[in-house]
């Protein structure tokens, strides 16, 4: 369940930087008062823990399939 939530964070994070990348657009930030909002900024930092778990969840894969 952790997994799958860490997943669509880190997309939401990807479509975003995405966004900045070729459009110029902060999407979290123009939907939520700017870069710099408290609310924003809450919402980048989940997004940057989703990302920090996805990396664990890379290794786990590997040691599932080590294993069976």
């Amino acid at each position: 369940m952790i997994d799958n939530i860490s997943l669509i964070l880190v997309i939401i994070g990807a479509l975003n930087w995405g966004s900045i990348g070729i459009f110029g657009f902060d999407i979290v930030g123009a939907l939520f008062g700017g870069q710099g909002s408290v609310v924003a900024r809450i919402i980048f930092t989940i997004v940057g823990i989703a990302g920090l778990w996805a990396i664990g969840m890379l290794f786990k894969d590997k040691e599932k399939i080590q294993n069976h």
